[in-house]
């Protein structure tokens, strides 16, 4: 059927489309200039207008990008122009796990200060399953200061601890044990939780996998 859709004056539309991004869109200029951390092309961006929360097809914002690439301060400035701070992308994941993922200490820091949950209703991997997959032990120590949930159960990656064995983060591990995580089944307990500490080359087994058709991604 043909609309007679009124044509669009050059430049007004790009104006539009930048205030006001459709809701299923390709990345936006502010998605671009989050991702490479160019924060004052970012801060112009956001005094015209442009939507900080504006979202693509699989549901990623700005902060997504700028916590994915360690792009610190262009969180801040995404916060504090009003973005959503627990936003879910097409997986479920937060720009906390996203943050804790890239392994940067930095942004996890202002995404907590701007009240991240750091123990969102996933179903998926929480922001402490994915500081272990990184193996950022400073991202670890953060997360379990705040109260993280060392027991979180992930269906392809079991527990935190599990994560730390199976990528070999000894460190990682370390922490976990020191603040009180349970040892779970496929993990011998006649190893003690000092022997970490004393043989940092000794590697840890990988426990069995919750389901037995499932298997850790690499």
């Amino acid at each position: 059927m043909v609309t007679n859709r009124p044509r669009p004056v050059p430049g007004v539309q790009q104006r539009w489309e930048l205030i006001f991004p459709t809701f299923w869109a390709d990345r936006t200029p502010v998605h671009e200039a989050a991702r490479r951390g160019e924060l004052l092309q970012l801060q112009q961006l956001i005094e015209s207008g442009a939507c900080v929360n504006a979202v693509t097809y699989d549901s990623i914002t700005p902060l997504h990008e700028a916590s994915l690439r360690g792009q610190a301060q262009c969180v801040k400035l995404l916060l504090d122009a009003g973005a959503q701070v627990d936003a879910r992308n097409i997986d479920g994941s937060t720009p906390l796990c996203d943050a804790c993922s890239s392994g940067s200490a930095e942004c996890v820091r202002v995404l907590l200060s701007h009240g991240a949950r750091v123990n969102p209703p996933l179903f998926t991997a929480s922001p402490l399953h994915e500081a272990c997959m990184n193996g950022s032990s400073e991202c670890v120590q953060l997360l379990i200061d705040v109260g993280a949930n060392l027991e979180a159960h992930d269906c392809h990656f079991g527990t935190p601890l599990h994560v730390a064995c199976a990528r070999q983060h000894l460190h990682c591990a370390k922490l976990l044990l020191q603040a009180g995580t349970a040892i779970p089944p496929g993990i011998p307990r006649e190893s003690p939780r000092e022997s970490l500490g004393n043989h940092p080359g000794k590697h840890l087994p990988l426990p069995p996998p919750s389901h037995p058709a499932e298997f850790p991604r690499s």
